[in-house]
């Protein structure tokens, strides 16, 4: 624990790393994990429906699929993300193109900015990511004591 006020948890060397993608971005991640299948063939993969499929059809590499995003697979990954399973996500997510569970879209991501999981929304900052010394180390992420904040909350209330 940093603090009373927030609580550290360990990134391990082996990365739970979760892949989603919009369909105009699908190819995009899709290849893009085809050119660095031997870094993350070293790590947990997971993603949702269409998207983990197309990555372990083109690349070999084993991914473990949820629910496609529209159909609960967002608040699957999302839910991992909670319980400390997920330790950094790839979300390829198109600005152009409306999305009918864009309010999924949004809770994903800011669970994952309240949990401090790093979040790599295009090509480039997955290849800074990637290519971090933290890919080969451990990293310790600092999250808000969400307990300590509610019962000032509450104390504040009386």
């Amino acid at each position: 624990m940093a603090s009373e006020n927030f609580v550290t948890f360990e990134i391990g060397k082996t990365k739970h790393i979760a892949l989603v993608a919009h369909d105009g971005k699908k190819k995009e991640l899709v290849e893009w994990c085809d050119k660095n299948k031997e870094i993350l063939k070293g790590h947990f993969l997971c993603g949702t429906g269409t998207t983990s499929r197309l990555i372990a059809e083109k690349t070999g590499l084993p991914v473990k699929g949820y629910n496609s995003g529209p159909l609960g697979g967002d608040q699957q990954i999302g839910a991992k993300i909670v319980e400390g399973q997920i330790d950094f996500m790839i979300f390829l997510w198109d600005p152009l193109e409306a999305q009918p569970h864009d309010p999924d879209v949004k809770a994903l991501l800011r669970i994952a900015v309240v949990y401090d999981i790093p979040i790599a929304n295009n090509l480039a900052t997955a290849d800074f990511m990637l290519n971090s010394k933290y890919m080969d180390d451990t990293y310790n992420r600092r999250v808000e004591n969400f307990n300590k904040t509610v019962q000032e909350r509450v104390e504040k209330m009386k």
